[in-house]
């Protein structure tokens, strides 16, 4: 008899692993994965929102420095409230944040409000067939799927290659992943 662990057994054991690597670990991941770049190639103008990394996350600033430097235009995203979209506001790397409503750094309100093209997604763990699992309160997986009503929107998530489970019990309100980036590989779920 095989027992299939839940959502939250998965999430506990991938952040226990993301927890152990040290601030070395980290950065030099963070920096691995701003040098790799995305898988493809960005239009200039285009909007990539990243995060604020909290909880160990891997730290996405890296990368979208690159990404500026390449001609994207960049945008974090803003807590509204549960179960509504993320509003994305834009953002340069030398913008002042503030704390939004869960603690989490973001922009001003007063930052123009964009939809992104291209959204980095944090994770607790993925899988090979583009499942991610968050935090639980479905904040991605809700604005993906209310914002891809009005453009297509590329969604990369990115994580730390500790963070890679076998499988995730995906529901049919969670929605997949376009690629999955770590300091190691770039997984492509498209096909």
């Amino acid at each position: 008899m095989t027992t299939t662990l839940s959502k939250a057994d998965l999430r506990t054991a991938a952040l226990a692993k993301r927890d152990a690597l040290s601030d070395e670990q980290r950065a030099a991941a963070a920096q691995a994965m701003a040098k790799r770049a995305l898988p493809f190639e960005i239009s200039p103008g285009a909007i990539v929102s990243g995060y604020s990394p909290i909880r160990n996350e891997i730290d996405p600033v890296p990368l979208m420095r690159h990404l500026a430097e390449l001609g994207a235009e960049l945008a974090l995203p803003a807590v509204m409230a549960r179960g509504k979209s993320l509003a994305f506001r834009a953002w340069s790397p030398d913008d002042r944040l503030m704390l939004g409503p869960l603690g989490i750094p973001e922009p001003s309100p007063a930052a123009a409000e964009v939809i992104p093209d291209i959204m980095l997604v944090p994770l607790a763990a993925f899988d090979r067939q583009g499942h991610r699992i968050g935090y639980g309160a479905g904040h991605y997986d809700f604005t993906l799927e209310h914002l891809r009503k009005a453009k297509a929107i590329v969604a990369i998530g990115v994580a730390f290659s500790v963070q890679e489970i076998k499988a995730v019990p995906a529901q049919p309100h969670d929605v997949a992943l376009d690629y999955v980036l770590t300091e190691k590989k770039v997984f492509d779920f498209r096909s």
